[in-house]
């Protein structure tokens, strides 16, 4: 079962990205202090999607500006086209390219041997975390851009029992198939994790707060994320 069935559509997020950046271009000049952004980091398994869907909601009322949500999914989609990529990532300045080779040069070699596209994909998370009005979910975001002082970091994490079951009734398949996904997907995740990063994406140093999904429902974390970032 292909996890994309478990996120919103490319297209309608694509248009919102876009709409996100022009929108900020006119209103950069006249903001003194940054917008804050999110990231989310999970186990996979854990109901990411409905919270950052929430969360979206929650802070548009709270900012009255448009928020949008950067995954894998979306992420891949920008890198592939060159001129999307470029207007994206133009506020990224010589400076800040600096800044971002610093901060991938402390965590591992490796991103080295995929140069050209995982910087590519860091530089669009560090600039559109730069930015603010961003939620990033998963790629390392938390890692990438920890150095922001705009941004502010959270985990999610569940039970093996409550992620197999969210799987198995998210894609309608058995708990029995959906044990295999999950177990193959948390460990393509803790590896990519490892070898870009050289680093556990479970330590906890990196997140502001963690939520067990368990005992806390979608809607309950994105409102304490919201009242954290309004307030922090």
């Amino acid at each position: 079962m292909s996890e994309k069935l478990l996120v919103p559509s490319i297209e309608m997020r694509l248009g919102a990205l876009l709409e996100l950046g022009r929108r900020k271009s006119e209103s950069d000049a006249s903001c003194d202090k940054p917008c804050p952004a999110i990231t989310i980091s999970r186990e996979f398994g854990c109901e990411a999607f409905p919270v950052t869907e929430c969360l979206k909601e929650i802070m548009e009322k709270k900012s009255g500006q448009p928020w949008t949500i950067m995954d894998k999914a979306l992420l891949e989609e920008v890198a592939k086209h060159h001129h999307l990529s470029e207007e994206i990532v133009r506020g990224l300045g010589e400076k800040k390219s600096r800044i971002l080779d610093e901060i991938l040069a402390t965590f591992s070699p490796r991103w080295k041997s995929d140069k050209d596209h995982f910087r590519l994909l860091c530089k669009h998370l560090f600039s559109l975390a730069e930015k603010g009005n961003t939620i990033i979910v998963g790629r390392g975001g938390a890692i990438v851009t920890q150095q922001l002082k705009n941004c502010y970091h959270f985990r999610l994490f569940a039970s093996h029992e409550f992620k197999v079951a969210s799987i198995a009734r998210r894609l309608d398949i058995s708990k029995g198939e959906a044990d295999s996904v999950v177990e193959k997907n948390q460990k393509q995740r803790n590896a990519f994790i490892r070898d870009y990063f050289n680093t556990d994406p479970c330590d906890l140093r990196f997140y502001h707060l963690a939520f067990n999904n368990n005992k806390n429902s979608p809607e309950r974390i994105a409102q304490i994320i919201a009242e954290y970032v309004t307030n922090g």
